[in-house]
């Protein structure tokens, strides 16, 4: 990795954790750490780590952090699976609970 893309992937730590210390006080200062965060991200060409790109919504790209505004619910429907509903646009996410078997 070039410094370039570990000085972006610092900066978006960084945002990252400061979003998550503001969210309660301030959702809209949040958004903000995280939207930027986001454009550092896609200006460098660099994929955010499965952690972060957790807390962003699918499909209004919001951040969502679990108590705050979204709800988390497990599944054991078919394949036992997580359902993340944000908040702010009503819609769900799946992730499978389970690896994938290789075959």
């Amino acid at each position: 990795m070039n410094a370039a893309k570990q000085i972006a992937l610092q900066r978006v730590h960084t945002l990252f954790r400061l979003a998550r210390e503001v969210v309660r006080e301030d959702p809209e200062l949040a958004q903000r750490y995280v939207k930027t965060a986001r454009k550092i991200a896609m200006g460098t060409k660099l994929r955010l780590p499965r952690e972060y790109r957790r807390l962003v919504c699918r499909h209004c790209k919001s951040f969502i952090l679990p108590g705050v505004n979204c709800r988390i619910r497990i599944q054991s429907r078919r394949e036992p699976h997580v359902v993340i509903t944000c908040l702010n646009c009503g819609k769900h996410s799946r992730m499978p609970l389970k690896g994938r078997e290789k075959r």
